[in-house]
This record gives structure tokens, sequence and C-alpha cells, in this order.
């Protein structure tokens, strides 16, 4: 019994050498590098630091004034007044691409590239319709579609059939929408077949059938169905 003690009191012992050999080597160890260790403190001090003063004192007025300015763009852009919504929304409102510039980095001026590629797509220039949705940075389930939609659009007006077919995939194999999934899938479809793809025709439009059967589109599928088999 008093063996077991003695060996237990020599681990405690071995314990707590090792305890005070690891904190006098902790202590040598800032002690030789403290200009270094506090200069990175500084550093983690100023970058957190930064970042608080970036999004919630820079950024969070500039985001308040690209929404309150984007206004009038946007009511153009419902009226289908693409040109105006782009350049010249009228009073004292700024359009689309002035937004991008102005307010670079904010959630605005990244929804204003959208409605720039949609209107530009509306007014048949094509090329800079693809530039700026191209650089619009989707979020969510919807806007993926959205996007990718619309570029497979673009590059189909441009004759560009393969990134047109490549985008309306994407567009359908994003997280499905009852609307706009169907409504791409169809396009998809027909644009397989017009390009004599009729495989990859007859499963977007067997895709709309079997997941899409009570959308507008599911309500004449069948037709389609049948052209192919």
């Amino acid at each position: 019994m008093a063996k077991n003690r003695r060996n237990q009191d020599e681990k405690d012992e071995e314990i707590l050498i090792d305890v005070v050999e690891a904190k006098e080597s902790t202590q040598d160890f800032i002690e030789k590098n403290k200009n270094w260790i506090l200069i990175a403190l500084l550093a983690l001090v100023v970058i957190v630091g930064g970042y608080f003063f970036y999004k919630y004192v820079f950024m969070g007025p500039k985001e308040k004034q690209a929404s309150a300015a984007i206004y009038k763009a946007e009511v153009q852009f419902a009226r289908d007044s693409f040109a105006l919504a782009l350049e010249n929304p009228g009073g004292g409102f700024e359009g689309f691409l002035d937004i991008i510039d102005n307010y670079t980095g904010t959630k605005t001026a990244n929804m204003a590239k959208y409605y720039a590629g949609i209107s530009y797509l509306n007014l048949g220039r094509y090329e800079d319709a693809i530039s700026y949705l191209s650089d619009f940075s989707p979020s969510g389930s919807v806007s993926p579609i959205m996007k990718f939609g619309a570029l497979g659009d673009s590059y189909a007006e441009n004759n560009n059939m393969d990134a047109a077919l490549s985008n309306y995939q994407k567009a359908t194999n994003a997280p499905s929408n009852d609307f706009l999934t169907p409504y791409y899938l169809q396009k998809l479809g027909m644009l397989n077949q017009k390009l004599g793809n009729n495989e990859a025709a007859l499963k977007a439009f067997s895709r709309i059938k079997e997941e899409f059967a009570g959308s507008q589109q599911g309500g004449n599928i069948d037709r389609f169905i049948a052209q192919l088999q």
C-alpha cells in the first residue's frame, strides 16, 4: 500500500515538474517573442475592427443609399423602358449602370447587374447582356435559375447554342422552383430538339411530366413527348 502511494506521489511530482517546465517554456517564449506577439495581436484587432467598420459604418449607409437610388430605375424596368432604366430613369435618380459603378460591393449594385443584363437582352444587345448577367452573383434558390436561364436566352439569341444549352441545363439543375424550372426545362428540351438531340430533349420533357405536371408547361407536355417517340 505504501509502495503504491510512493509511486503515485512520484507520478504527481513528475506531472508537477512537467507543468512547471511547460510554464517556464511558455514564459520564455513570450518573453523572447513579445514584440512579435504584440504586433500579431494588434494586426488581429485592426482586421476585426476594420471588418466591422467596413460592414456597419461604411457599407451599411452605402447599402441604404443604393437601395433608395435604384427606385426609379426599377420603376422604368417594370414599364419595359429598358434604355431609360439603364442610364436615365428620370427625377434625378441613377440608372442601373450608375448604381453598379457608384455603389460597388452592395447587394443593390449586384442586383443592378441582373437588371442591366435583362435590359440589354430586351434591347437586343446580347454581348452586353451576357457580360452583366455573368457578373451577377446569385443567392438563395430562385436567383440562380433566373441568372442561368437569362444567360441561356442571351446566348441563344447570340447564336451560341452550346453555351445556351449549358446555361439552360444549369438553370434546371438549380434547386427546383415550380414556376421557373419547368419553364426552362421546356426551353432546354425545345432547343435540344431543334439541334437534333432528341434523347436529351425527351429527358427534359419527361422531367416536366414527372415532376411538374401541374405547371403550365405540364399541361401540354404530352404533345412534345409524342413528337419524339
